[in-house]
Formats: C-alpha cells, sequence, structure tokens
C-alpha cells in the first residue's frame, strides 16, 4: 500500500516531552477519507498514553481524538462525505462490525474496537495515530457530520469529553424529570452540566470549593453542593437519580452514594483504577443503588450528539493553543489550569 508522509507531534518514551515528527498515513481505500486537521482537543487520556500511565503505550505515540477537519479525498465507495465538507473523527477509527455490541451502535464496547491512536491499522500493520499530526484518513464509517452553526474549536472536544458525559445521560434516560449531579468540574463536567441542562434536568455541581459556584452556575447548575459541608450533603441526601462523575483520580464515592434516590445510580467517568476507599455496600443494598461505569460512545450516539449541540447551540470552553505549546499545556492540565479543555490550531504544524 502508498504511504503518505505527514508532520506530526508525538513522543517515543514515557518520560519524554512531545516533539515535532514524521509519521505515515495510507493511501485511501475505497471506503477510506482523508481529512486535513483543522482543530484537535487535548485530552487526559491523550497525556495518560504519551506517559504510559496505563501500561499499554505502544511507541512512538501521537495523541489526539477530538478531531475536526476538512475532506480532502474520498474513495470510490465513500457517499456520506464530500470533498470540502468539514467532518469530525472521535475516539474510534475502526471496529469489528459484526458483534453484537457494533449491530447494536455500541462499537466503543466491541472487543475489536480500534482507537484513533494507540489503536491496529490493518491496512498498514501498525499502530494507530491520532490528530496532533496534519492529515487522518479513516474509514467513512467513523466519520462524522459537523452542524454548521458550531464554532469549530469548541466542537473539537464534544468528540469526546463531550460523548464520554452525552451516552450515560441518555441510557440512564435523563430528562426534564430528572435531578442529576455532576461531581467534578472540568473538561467533562463542564459538558456535563451544559448537556444536562439542556436536556431540561435539574443539574447540581458537587464541588469542594466555594469558587466554582459561579462559574458552575453560569453553566448551567441549579446549585452547588461544597462536599466538605457535611450539613450541604445531608441536605441531598436521597435525592438524585443519576451521579455523573467525572473525577479522574481514585477519590472516596461513599458519601455521593447516600445522596442517590431508590433506583439511583451513580456513574464513573473520569477513573479508570481501584477505588479508594472501598464502597459500602449497606446503602446500595437498602435504596437498590448501583455503582456503573460508561465509556464513550457509539457512532451513532456521537452523531446524535453533535446534531444536538448543533439544535441547542452548545460547545465547550475553551483555550486555543499551538502544537509547540503542548508540553506546557499537559503540565498545566495536570493542575486543572485550564477552562477547561486545550484546542491545538493545526494550522501552526504548519509553520
Amino acid at each position: 500500500m502508498a504511504l503518505k508522509s505527514v508532520k506530526a507531534y508525538g513522543t517515543d518514551a514515557p518520560e519524554a516531552d512531545l516533539k515535532q515528527l514524521n509519521i505515515n498515513r495510507r493511501a485511501i481505500t475505497k471506503d477510506d477519507i482523508e481529512i486535513d486537521i483543522l482543530y484537535c482537543g487535548v485530552c487526559h487520556s491523550d497525556l495518560h498514553f504519551a506517559r504510559n500511565d496505563w501500561g499499554m503505550t505502544v511507541y512512538p505515540i501521537v495523541p489526539g481524538h477530538e478531531i475536526v477537519g476538512k475532506v480532502t479525498q474520498i474513495g470510490v465507495n465513500v457517499t456520506k462525505h464530500n470533498i470540502g465538507d468539514i467532518v469530525a473523527v472521535g475516539c474510534l477509527v475502526d471496529s469489528c462490525r459484526t458483534c453484537k455490541n457494533c449491530k447494536n451502535d455500541l462499537e466503543q464496547y466491541c472487543p475489536g474496537w480500534v482507537g484513533t491512536y494507540g489503536g491496529f491499522d490493518k491496512h498498514l500493520n501498525e499502530p494507530t495515530h491520532g490528530g496532533y499530526s496534519e492529515t487522518i484518513v479513516v474509514d467513512e464509517a467513523f466519520v462524522l457530520s459537523v452542524p454548521e452553526n458550531l464554532e469549530l474549536p469548541g466542537l473539537a472536544p464534544i468528540l469526546c469529553a463531550g460523548i464520554t458525559v452525552w451516552s450515560p445521560l441518555r441510557y440512564w434516560n435523563v430528562d426534564k424529570n430528572s435531578k442529576v449531579a455532576v461531581v467534578g468540574l472540568g473538561g467533562l463536567g463542564h459538558m456535563a452540566i451544559k448537556l444536562a441542562h439542556a436536556l431540561g434536568a435539574n443539574v447540581t455541581l458537587f464541588s469542594r470549593s466555594t469558587s466554582k459556584i459561579e462559574d458552575a452556575k453560569a453553566l448551567g447548575a441549579d446549585q452547588v453542593i461544597i462536599t466538605t459541608d457535611e450539613a450541604q450533603l445531608e441536605s441531598v441526601t436521597g435525592h438524585f437519580d443519576v451521579i455523573i462523575d467525572t473525577v479522574p483520580y481514585a477519590h472516596d464515592l461513599n458519601p455521593y452514594i447516600n445522596t442517590l434516590s431508590t433506583n439511583g445510580t451513580l456513574v464513573v467517568v473520569g477513573y479508570l483504577g481501584p477505588l479508594d476507599p472501598m464502597l459500602v455496600t449497606v446503602p446500595m443494598i437498602l435504596g437498590r443503588k448501583a455503582v456503573a461505569g460508561s465509556l464513550i460512545g457509539g457512532i451513532a450516539e456521537t452523531q446524535e450528539l453533535l446534531d444536538f449541540c448543533g439544535k441547542h447551540n452548545i460547545t465547550s470552553d475553551i483555550e486555543v493553543i499551538d502544537i509547540q505549546n503542548i508540553n506546557e499545556a499537559y503540565e498545566r492540565m495536570l493542575k486543572s489550569d485550564v477552562k477547561y479543555r486545550f484546542v491545538i490550531d493545526m494550522k501552526s504544524l504548519k509553520n
């Protein structure tokens, strides 16, 4: 297969900074779309993969799975998109297409799903590389349409941060009759507030900091509960139908479980790892309460989200950076020093 060398930013070791390098992109197949990348969001998962925090990184790695760009070539079988279209690519670029999950539009749970980076490109027989690059080639089935009214930089984080919280909001049937709480006000948390509010739910932010109150209400929260205040926590005992927990590190879930209503569910979307401290099951058993997990969303669900955001004019709150500042952005992200997501203007890679 013919190859095309393109500029990218990545790393070849967990302790090394990201730097400019060249990677191979495949020539388009009959089902492929080539995309000139305009913007790429910066996700905590990018940092985790770059530094091998999850022990699964194959180097060199080029992160980036919140991609917005312009179609530059299409294969002969492509029907959904045309050259010049603005399109998007999220966390997935392939799956087996035949398992039960794939047939039910749940490609994110396919045992053979292929990540936009850190996956396996069956055409090149090598790892996939993400959106910190000039171009990307993706099968048409995994390319999404973009609403014309949304600003492109703020749209990019919808492809991961947005769908990560949208999928549980939809699965647990959040609507105008729902009481929803969000734990953590970062890239995922601020999108959870915006989307739950747009669905008509009564929305609460759980936070340790009073400094988040004004921001949360501006995003659509109806109230903020300061978790270090026991009286405030007790005031919402048995209150919430769904809690979306976006905190990306180990923390105590038990206080939040007490605030769930009967049949309520706490959904963990931000943290991968063992719980510390362990769950106390008494309130779960006595109230038929659940702790669940959720992983991004399938392609149909992600398109549904993009269309919903177009209808309600929802984008992420972002700070646009040049690719040359990605290492500084990673350090700032670790300190939560961004409201609420970095997005790379990829024309900086052409400089």
